[in-house]
């Protein structure tokens, strides 16, 4: 039997979420394991609250999600953060 993190999920298998543009109030499609999108209806770059997940505080995360998704989304932290 292989166990996976359950908090891994919205990385490995991702799924589309609704967000509003803070910019125009239009709703745009982002996936559950991105940090921001674009607006197709105004072009604002749209950013979502980033969830306290595993990721950030796990020492297995690299293993678990893959090295590519963990670096992306640490970046795309450190990005939001400043």
């Amino acid at each position: 039997m292989i166990f996976n993190c359950p908090g891994s999920g919205r990385f490995k298998e991702p799924y589309p979420e609704e967000i509003k543009c803070s910019a125009c109030g239009q709703e745009a499609e982002i996936w559950s394991d991105e940090i921001k999108t674009i607006c197709f209806n105004c072009g604002a770059i749209i950013s979502k609250n980033i969830k306290q997940g595993c990721y950030m505080w796990c020492k297995f995360a690299k293993e678990c999600i893959g090295k590519d998704i963990y670096e992306k989304h640490m970046k795309d932290k450190k990005e939001k953060e400043e």
